[in-house]
């Protein structure tokens, strides 16, 4: 089985990739992985990239997402478990959703964050979006 685990560096994101962990632990077959994503908006840098440049936002964005996902890939990395990384940058929600279908992933594994239902009807939340949006199966970990 081959698992995507969003992860922005939040508890609830390692939550996420520990019950991963217990899944890919339970199926005793050797082809299964995970791949963890660290996706970054990077619309509100367009400024920042005509003064700074491209690169240096790249660069910056690209550091942010390896600190990001240094923790989950710890707790991988102990259980032993085999993985790597997509990091990526755009709309959050249709990256995720993207990189599941196009690396043919049999689930997407999401961190809840528990914001209230008045809050999410009126800002929307990354898990919300890729449930909506994605063929392929979503589980949430609170």
């Amino acid at each position: 089985m081959k698992i995507l685990v969003a992860t922005d560096g939040s508890k609830p994101a390692l939550h996420a990739a520990k019950y991963a962990v217990k899944l890919i632990r339970q199926m005793a077959s050797t082809s299964n992985s995970i791949t963890l994503i660290s996706v970054h908006d990077d619309t509100g840098l367009n400024h920042a990239k005509t003064l700074l440049g491209r690169d240096v936002v790249v660069d910056y964005l690209r550091d942010l997402s390896d600190k990001e996902l240094k923790p989950t890939r710890k707790l991988l990395d102990a259980a032993g478990v085999k993985h790597d990384m997509e990091v990526r940058t755009g709309h959050v929600p249709q990256e995720i959703v993207a990189c599941a279908k196009t690396g043919k992933f049999d689930l997407i594994v999401l961190g809840a964050k528990g914001r209230s239902a008045f809050s999410d009807l009126l800002l929307g939340s990354v898990a919300q979006r890729v449930l909506a949006t994605s063929e392929i199966p979503v589980l949430l970990v609170k």
